[in-house]
């Protein structure tokens, strides 16, 4: 059974029932969607929706006999925020037929991997994958799917020049990567006073009063993440087959907005806005292609 099912309300079901509810969403087969795959034959997607932009995919190919042969499933989330624009490139999972999306994101730090989830739109708008490197200014919607999380209370936050002093640090990161020396030495003061600044403070403070925001890369699996972000809405949403409840969090982490998805019994604390969200993701993306 995928590890992240609870997450979008099936925390008790079992492998049998599970297999009896995939199955049924092969036959009625509402939500469908056929492209060719990397071996140039026809792969299959097929959605069972749970409520509102959730539920579970199935992939897989039709055999000789008309019978659907399942490659693999995951459940999914559809985030409604825009989270980025910014050069991004598609690349190929060499163990099955499933696609990453690598991001190069300068608010966070990090390259941002996700694991892309309208594939089949990808598969049949690009028939030369091969010469496909990303383009800028295509919406990316960012979504993790939580299997334990807890809310912080909100941090004090000196807003002053804050957005200048971001976009100021933004640009110094743009033109560090492109190697601008005198960029890279104004970055590696800033990293020196920070790190002095955190170092005064730590011995008498929290380090969750000092650590507003994160994102971070969690394990060995390159799309899953620990993030603590401020929580900017709260939506809740029942499974309509397993009536559980879950939360949808719109957080903003490093100035960057995402959503969460996350089962409401595993969320410890009361999500809302102003308040922050600290937990473990397994990031998703949908591109608007």
């Amino acid at each position: 059974m995928h590890s992240y099912m609870s997450a979008v309300g099936f925390s008790k079901i079992t492998n049998e029932e599970l297999d009896k509810l995939l199955y049924s969403a092969i036959r009625s087969s509402e939500l469908s969607e056929t492209a060719v795959n990397s071996d140039n034959s026809n792969y299959v997607e097929i959605r069972m929706s749970v409520c509102k932009n959730m539920g579970i995919a199935i992939r897989g190919t039709y055999d000789d006999e008309d019978a659907f042969k399942i490659d693999y499933y995951f459940p999914y989330y559809i985030g409604s925020t825009v989270s980025t624009d910014c050069d991004f490139e598609i690349i190929k999972q060499s163990d099955r037929e499933s696609y990453q999306g690598w991001a190069d994101e300068p608010k966070l730090g990090v390259s941002l991997i996700f694991f892309l989830d309208n594939m089949m739109t990808y598969l049949n708008k690009y028939k030369d994958r091969s010469a496909f490197y990303g383009e800028r200014y295509r919406k990316i919607y960012l979504s993790g799917l939580s299997l334990d999380g807890k809310v912080l209370l909100p941090a004090k936050e000196d807003i002053k020049n804050k957005d200048r002093i971001d976009n100021n640090r933004a640009s110094l990161v743009s033109k560090a990567r492109e190697g601008d020396v005198d960029a890279i030495e104004n970055l590696t003061l800033e990293d020196i006073d920070t790190y002095a600044m955190i170092s005064r403070r730590i011995s008498k403070e929290d380090i969750y009063s000092i650590v507003k925001t994160s994102f971070m890369p969690f394990g060995i699996e390159s799309d899953k993440y620990s993030v603590i972000g401020i929580i900017k809405d709260v939506k809740e949403y029942i499974n309509q087959i397993t009536m559980e409840e879950m939360y949808i969090l719109q957080l903003s982490v490093n100035d960057m907005f995402m959503e969460v998805c996350i089962n409401k019994k595993n969320l410890l604390g009361e999500p809302k806005v102003g308040r922050r969200f600290k937990g473990n993701i397994w990031l998703q993306g949908h591109i608007e292609f």
